[in-house]
């Protein structure tokens, strides 16, 4: 035994290789796509790590739903500049009763409770935590809910330049969030404008309801309109007011009262008698209903979905006006085909004047322009009185009016991610005065026997969050007093027929 030889290994023969089968067709030869494998590699398996992970916690938490679990205290930290009250006033309605509370009901409120916190505005991140309660009264299940917060910047201020619903202007904003510590914001604006020489307006709002569903605003503006172009005139309105804006399931409410006092002045040597008779001051003294509901996909190039909104106002609570003034706007977009969608829109009002009076010019409807029945001068469809030295008349505004119109969006083709379109539309509208030597049903019948219409091609850009329309086409049928326009027409703005 002792001259048996010592072990050793057998020795190693070329070629030295793997001979395994490759491994999920690992590449080989090129390093960047061997680098690209690897990492593509990597990131298939942390997401199944982190599948797996997310499947095991809620497994876990849907085995300990029932486990018996209480908040005892709750606490939001880094809110320095908001209301303790107001922060008990939002998150009491979401925490259940002890009785019934368990890891379940735990979770479910912690949720809401963010869900709350970020909708106020004021957070920009709010991160819950749940731990064991240090309090000296606290009994087995019984948890802590602390919330890390941190607050957005109280002071905004933007200057802009905006072009959209027919005229552009250049305007200063500012903002102060959180005034007094429970959500209230302080917005204020001043802006001067080619049609709305000038404006401001202040506003304050605050939440109404814990919920955050209910707001309430009040309000003053003055703003000075040039309604040289069709009226010759300029337009000065000075107001404030209230308004509650309610969000429910089926949209949006909103009630306002409003007192303005409105100034038709600056006439041109040329103004028409019912414009000159129009001159001076009026006080309107109103209450109003707004109400929305909104579904489609796209605010200004929509493919599916529709959109309602109806307006009600009463004029007539003191001041000059006596009146009942409705408006409805109704659209519904579908895809036809891939690529293409069907858009119809129609918009309708009314002004119904008290006691045999005459409706007042600011308070009349205008219709006509690249924003409505497309093809028509802006503001130039309706009565008129007058003759300028142009040769065109006052557009006086009228109390009835109807517009609808039948739009096919389509993408470019061969670029259906451009935010430029291809239509084809058709519209048609028309505006009335009242004649109260008839019955309202036949005001109606006589406004939408005889509508104007028009028709064309053009291209429309989506410029967020605006829409820029560019369109050829010619009146087919327009009223002798219409003015109307052939060719091309620029329209940019915000909510087109």
């Amino acid at each position: 035994m002792d001259d048996e030889a010592p072990l050793s290994a057998p020795p190693l023969k070329p070629p030295l290789q793997n001979k395994s089968a490759p491994r999920d067709q690992e590449p080989s030869g090129d390093a960047e796509k061997l680098r690209k494998w690897h990492e593509e590699r990597l990131e298939r398996k942390l997401r199944g790590e982190y599948e797996s992970a997310v499947q095991h916690l809620a497994e876990l938490i849907h085995d300990n739903s029932e486990t018996r679990m209480r908040i005892a205290n709750i606490r939001v930290d880094g809110a320095n500049t908001t209301r303790r009250s107001f922060l008990a006033w939002l998150i009491k309605p979401h925490v259940p009763e002890s009785s019934l509370s368990n890891l379940g009901s735990v979770l479910n409120t912690t949720r809401s409770i963010t869900h709350i916190l970020n909708e106020t505005d004021i957070f920009a991140s709010a991160l819950p935590t749940l731990t064991i309660s240090r309090s000296p009264l606290a009994r087995d299940g019984d948890i802590d809910l602390i919330f890390k917060t941190r607050e957005r910047g109280k002071f905004f201020l933007k200057t802009a330049t905006e072009f959209g619903d027919g005229e552009g202007n250049a305007s200063v904003q500012g903002k102060i969030r959180n005034v007094f510590g429970g959500a209230e914001v302080l917005e204020g604006s001043v802006s001067l404008g080619t049609r709305t020489r000038k404006a401001f307006n202040l506003s304050l709002s605050a939440p109404l309801t814990s919920s955050l569903k209910t707001r309430g605003e009040l309000l003053a503006y003055g703003l000075e309109r040039d309604y040289t172009s069709f009226a010759s005139c300029v337009e000065g309105e000075r107001g404030v007011k209230a308004t509650i804006r309610s969000l429910v399931k089926g949209g949006i409410h909103e009630f306002a009262y409003e007192a303005s006092l409105r100034r038709i002045g600056d006439l041109k040597p040329t103004a028409s008698l019912s414009i000159r008779e129009s001159a001076g001051q009026t006080l309107k003294s109103a209450v109003s209903h707004t109400w929305s509901h909104d579904t489609r996909d796209d605010r200004t190039t929509a493919t599916r979905g529709s959109y309602i909104k109806t307006f009600q106002e009463l004029a007539g609570l003191g001041g000059d006006a006596f009146f009942y003034k409705s408006q409805s706007n109704l659209q519904l977009s579908r895809p036809v085909w891939r690529g293409s969608t069907v858009s119809f829109a129609m918009r309708s009002g009314v002004l119904w004047p008290f006691f045999g009076k005459a409706s007042f010019f600011p308070d009349r409807f205008q219709l006509g322009g690249p924003l409505d029945v497309r093809l028509f001068k802006q503001n130039s469809m309706g009565p008129r009185d007058g003759v300028t030295m142009l040769g065109d008349a006052d557009s006086i505004g009228g109390d009835l009016y109807w517009a609808a119109g039948v739009s096919l969006i389509s993408d470019i083709p061969w670029k259906p991610h451009w935010p430029l379109k291809t239509h084809v539309f058709v519209n048609a509208g028309r505006l009335d005065s009242m004649d109260r030597s008839k019955s309202f049903v036949d005001n109606v019948r006589t406004c939408v026997s005889q509508p104007s219409i028009s028709s064309g091609i053009g291209l429309l850009y989506r410029f967020d969050p605006v829409r820029v329309e560019l369109n050829f086409g010619v009146p087919l049928v327009a009223s002798k007093s219409d003015g109307h326009r052939r060719g091309f027409q620029l329209g940019i703005g915000l909510d087109f027929l």
